[in-house]
């Protein structure tokens, strides 16, 4: 793998703002390659498209892009604006703090945003800013009401004591002290601060008096650790104000995922759950236009965090719930409601890939607005158009207007087309495989750039994390398939029981069932494409974070030879560990069937007979293993422990330990590490 030095040439473009020499701040690089190879170093150079937010006119776009600087490990986000149809890019800002979470003001001439937990307004004409809050203000998410005369902030809220309260003569003691659970979340100790909405005036381009709509209370909204401001919102004359909230705490927080929608009234100053009785996520609410109506999405099932996403509609009138998606078996996520508030446009993954989609809200019919081999993530409406990003498996994320008259795609940005055009990316191919069990799997295969069915190149076999989430056409930056496509291998990317995208039913397979038809769909895609001459069925890895870690070490006691490598990253090795030492214990509860005492269970007993600890006397092939110190979805002892055992018999075995990274790697430096040492375990044992 080549250094960063000897694979690219940096050099940065001189530009100047309003006619004043920039500050040094991290952004796009003029970069020339070396080869026309994607790489890790080329990879970390990309700009990555953030949020994007389209004027009340609908003529104009602001978005936010990522550069990052290897050197100084870390990134940075900048304001770009454009016209609807992509002319006249520009960039806003050139800060060292970077931009978030974007908003037009009512005028069309003002653009709010976040920086350094401030909110701050912009002239895009002229870009002189102005601070709308104060520094002591830390600030989490925010909106304008629809009369733009108060705004709402998500702010983190100290709830609880400190230990150093407890313990006033111990000011300096670092101990942490629980009596109940859920004291830890993702990557995080529980702190005692909790994010509440507040109610704020606005007045002459300043936040005065605000107000705490949630005092005292020991939960948080938006929900921790991924929720944002798409689960708070106005309703459309601003007299109140719907947020997401699991009002729980202890053992019976972490045993749930009933979230409801809570409406608060501006006037009264109470709160109403406008989702008692409905058991599992309740999130994102999203008012008509006409004030008439609220669309949100919804979980039946309580505990199971990958239940069907439904559109759920309340007539505000008479209370009245409508389930939308009686007759549809996919999910919806990011909801726009049309200006008629008569229809709303959603996104879905449907046959592994997310398309765009609009929701006649009478007639209770679905229509795709977007096709193709392609990941469509988000969806606004301007002016007759769908503005929406798309991503492919050899393509990073730009944004695209889709005509709603003819469906023309039109392509607004080329954020990175001085790289790509330097590039040879791979190509990939569709594949329907049969199943054990009589079914048809979809498979993407990725093949090598510049391909040659008439050579042999080893493979490596992907497995998905989730265990229920997509395998469609995302472009990552860690577990990127157009990079390991790149380094001359043929990746194999099977749609294997519990994926999203491919049906509720197909979703559902996988709970109370893990190390069974899952398996065997994995073990079905690499014997099925393995019987191409173009790949080298002595040369083939098996690679997976999360649940695909827990495939891998399963796999390591079951494969029969087919694999002569393995990774795992951030994997389950020990089941029962880890149903107990897990931060959100519902999803275990869900996924297992119960805790592992539970002698008497067998759905629970069946499946910790799968755990892959069982499994360790058959492993004989070499083994990396990757874990996040920050990592309490799985905590790292799990892959310690892999490592322990593949040391103890002898078998070729590697250990890379991040202790600043959690479930995820998000750090340049740690990212290229991760990288070089992911290829490099795979070509020293596949090539």
């Amino acid at each position: 793998m080549k250094l960063l030095s000897t694979t690219l040439c940096l050099m940065m473009a001189s530009t100047a703002l309003m006619g004043q020499e920039k500050p040094a701040v991290i952004g796009p690089k003029d970069v020339t390659l070396a080869s026309d190879r994607l790489t890790p170093e080329v990879l970390w150079s990309l700009g990555r498209l953030g949020e994007y937010a389209v004027s009340p006119d609908g003529k104009r776009i602001a978005y936010t892009v990522s550069y990052y600087d290897v050197a100084q490990n870390k990134g940075n986000a900048e304001i770009y604006l454009m016209d609807i149809d992509g002319k006249n890019q520009r960039r806003l800002t050139y800060t060292p703090q970077g931009e978030n979470s974007l908003s037009w003001r009512a005028n069309g001439a003002r653009l709010a945003f976040l920086r350094g937990g401030r909110l701050w307004e912009m002239d895009v004409n002229t870009t002189k800013e102005e601070a709308v809050t104060d520094e002591a203000t830390d600030i989490s998410g925010y909106s304008f009401s629809p009369k733009g005369d108060k705004i709402l902030f998500a702010i983190e809220t100290k709830v609880d004591k400190t230990t150093q309260e407890v313990y006033p003569d111990l000011p300096k003691t670092d101990a942490m002290i629980y009596d109940q659970l859920m004291y830890r979340h993702w990557d995080t100790w529980e702190d005692g601060l909790y994010s509440h909405i507040y109610l704020a005036d606005y007045a002459n381009g300043r936040a005065s008096n605000l107000k705490d709509i949630m005092p005292g209370e020991r939960w948080d909204s938006p929900l921790k650790p991924f929720g944002g401001m798409e689960e708070v919102a106005w309703n459309a004359d601003g007299s109140a104000i719907a947020y997401t909230c699991v009002k729980k705490v202890g053992k019976e927080r972490t045993l749930t995922t009933n979230s409801d929608i809570y409406l608060y009234s501006l006037a009264s100053g109470t709160t109403t759950n406008l989702t008692e009785g409905m058991m599992g996520y309740d999130k994102s609410p999203c008012f008509s236009p006409d004030g008439k109506k609220v669309a949100w999405l919804s979980m039946e099932r309580d505990g199971f965090e990958a239940d069907q996403n439904r559109i759920m509609v309340m007539d505000l009138a008479s209370g009245k719930k409508a389930n939308l998606f009686a007759n549809w078996t996919y999910s919806a996520d990011n909801l726009q409601w049309d200006k008629a508030s008569k229809a709303i446009y959603f996104t879905a993954y449907v046959q592994a890939t997310s398309q765009v989609h609009k929701l006649d809200v009478e007639k209770e019919t679905i229509t795709a607005i977007t096709s193709g081999d392609y990941d469509y993530h988000s969806c606004a409406l301007a002016n007759g158009a769908v503005i929406t990003d798309r991503t492919q498996l050899v393509a990073p994320a730009d944004l695209y207007s889709i005509s709603l008259k003819s469906g023309a795609v039109t392509q607004l940005t080329s954020i990175n087309k001085g790289i790509l055009d330097q590039l040879v990316m791979p190509t990939f191919e569709k594949r329907w495989i049969n199943t054990t069990d009589g079914k048809k799997m979809l498979t993407w295969v990725v093949l090598p750039p510049k391909f040659d069915a008439k050579k042999s190149y080893p493979g490596i076999l992907y497995c998905q994390g989730g265990p229920q989430s997509p395998v469609s056409q995302g472009f990552s930056y860690r577990w990127n398939f157009a990079l390991m496509a790149s380094q001359g291998y043929v990746v194999i990317l099977p749609n294997r029981r519990g994926t999203t995208g491919m049906g509720q039913e197909w979703t559902n397979q996988i709970s109370k069932d893990h190390g069974g038809q899952e398996m065997r769909d994995l073990f079905a895609a690499v014997d099925s494409v393995k019987k191409e001459t173009w790949l080298d069925d002595a040369r083939i890895g098996c690679v997976g974070p999360s649940y695909g870690g827990y495939t891998v070490y399963w796999m390591a006691g079951n494969h029969n030879k087919r694999f002569k490598a393995f990774i795992a990253h951030c994997g389950v090795f020990n089941s029962e560990m880890e149903y107990i030492t897990t931060d959100e214990l519902f999803f275990d509860t869900w996924e297992m069937g119960g805790p592992s005492w539970e002698v008497n269970n067998a759905v629970a007993q069946k499946s910790y007979a799968q755990s892959p600890h069982r499994f360790v006397q058959n492993w004989d092939t070499p083994m990396l293993i990757f874990e996040g110190g920050r990592d309490f979805r799985i905590p790292y002892t799990q892959g310690m422990a892999a490592f322990n055992a593949a040391q103890l018999k002898n078998i070729p075995s590697k250990f890379v330990f991040l202790p600043s990274e959690n479930h995820w790697v998000l750090k340049p430096q740690n990212g290229i590490l991760w990288q070089r040492e992911f290829y490099g375990w795979l070509d020293k044992w596949l090539k």
